[in-house]
């Protein structure tokens, strides 16, 4: 016989089984990780190559300030512009051309793209000392627009940029809000450019943190792209669930009301 304690003890067990979960090793970080110290990934700001279309903040000085200001007047002033999302500002330096070059004041096109800053620097110094055009110049180079790309299963997909120059894989994914419940962690997509136009894919697992720590894509480099694949098979479950609960339940519901109306008209 249906009584309500019944049908009250069935509802309970279909709401446990449908919030259940399956293992949250492959939901989690860093599964194989105990207490120990693991050598880091090498980081070298002069590991990140200059792409083209990079916009650079070149900063002399010297002794002869006069004669110093007409290399940074560049990098005085910015552009506004207006678009659908409202008016923003680009940034303010040299940019690096489709091929690859910049134009400075004086010193005309250096070839900027393929190359680091440490080398830029020593290029743009060189010229300045060998057309005597400044005594003792120092130079300082910033990347503007260093920017990563976070998109997929994330919490919100962004492109992220990086004042620093400096990003981990993980600070990128803690800027888009985390990976979702749903998000292969053990399968990030990194897609890297190379300065000749090549593309380099790498598949990244996020649960073995011994190798994220040490492996020479923990850093990323400007214009990385990162792409968090959705677990089919959870989403499958969970679009079950959601067409499939609804129904059981509201069956249930109506044998509770039947079974309610029965015992009040005894």
């Amino acid at each position: 016989m249906i009584t309500s304690r019944n049908v009250f003890v069935l509802l309970s067990f279909v709401a446990f089984f449908s919030v259940s979960c399956t293992s949250t090793q492959k939901a989690t970080y860093f599964n194989n990780m105990k207490d120990t110290t693991i050598a880091a990934a090498a980081w070298d700001e002069n590991l990140n190559i200059i792409p083209k279309n990079a916009i650079l903040s070149i900063h002399v000085t010297s002794l002869n300030k006069e004669a110093t200001e007409i290399f940074n007047l560049t990098n005085t002033f910015a552009i506004s512009y207006t678009t659908s999302a409202g008016t923003g500002a680009q940034y303010a330096g040299y940019l690096v051309d489709a091929e690859g070059f910049i134009e400075m004041p004086m010193l005309g096109k250096i070839k900027a793209a393929g190359i680091t800053k440490g080398q830029l620097k020593e290029k743009i110094t060189g010229l300045l000392k060998d057309k005597k055009l400044l005594l003792e110049p120092v130079v300082s180079i910033r990347h503007l627009n260093f920017e990563v790309t976070v998109l997929g299963d994330v919490a919100r997909p962004t492109v992220v940029t990086v004042p620093s120059e400096r990003i981990t894989l993980l600070k990128a994914l803690g800027v888009a809000g985390d990976i979702t419940i749903y998000g292969k962690r053990e399968n990030v997509m990194l897609i890297r450019e190379t300065p000749d136009g090549q593309k380099i894919v790498r598949r990244i697992n996020l649960n073995d943190g011994r190798y994220l720590v040490s492996s020479p894509y923990y850093y990323l480099q400007p214009n990385d792209m990162i792409y968090v694949e959705s677990d089919e098979n959870r989403v499958a479950s969970v679009s079950r669930k959601r067409v499939v609960l609804p129904s059981v339940l509201s069956v249930l519901s109506m044998a509770a009301l039947v079974v309610v109306t029965v015992a009040r008209t005894r």
